[in-house]
């Protein structure tokens, strides 16, 4: 592992804990040169599994696209990263769980937007516009009204 600030190659691990029900494993790291610390994860490395997408092409699954687009739509947001990378994980899981091999794109689109709704409500507005490629303000505008309506059944129920 190279240190993230002086780029030397060894290092030793002061913490180490299981996390997300055992499957990933949380390293805290000392370089040995410069003294930083850091923290590393290791995944479970499921069997390859396939995303689909809409025209058919098919390519790797890839958890980083997951977290890139979570990131973008929590932009500017008060949103710690740890909060990002739970949702991220909870959603790899969940595909995980239901999908051995081949995952289509909807699916995946569609679990991150259900995630980011709990998480906030303007990532999630953000990430469906770019997602259901809103054409323009009208169809924004209904998303907004059904969230909007949702959210005050929501109250009102409590």
């Amino acid at each position: 592992m190279k240190c993230p600030a002086c780029g030397y190659g060894e290092d030793k691990v002061i913490d180490s804990r299981s996390t997300k029900e055992g499957m990933v494993t949380r390293r805290r790291r000392e370089c040995l040169q410069c003294g930083h610390r850091y923290t590393t994860y290791e995944y479970i490395e499921p069997a390859q599994i396939v995303v689909v997408k809409k025209d058919g092409r098919r390519q790797e699954f890839d958890r980083r696209r997951i977290l890139e687009g979570i990131i973008k739509a929590c932009e500017k947001r008060a949103i710690p990263r740890e909060r990002i990378e739970e949702v991220t994980d909870a959603i790899v899981t969940e595909l995980q769980a239901k999908f051995r091999t081949e995952i289509p794109s909807a699916e995946i689109g569609e679990k991150v937007m259900k995630h980011l709704r709990d998480v906030d409500e303007v990532a999630y507005v953000r990430f469906a516009s770019v997602y259901r490629h809103f054409e323009d303000i009208t169809e924004f505008m209904h998303e907004l009204r059904t969230l909007i309506r949702e959210a005050k059944g929501a109250r009102e129920h409590t």
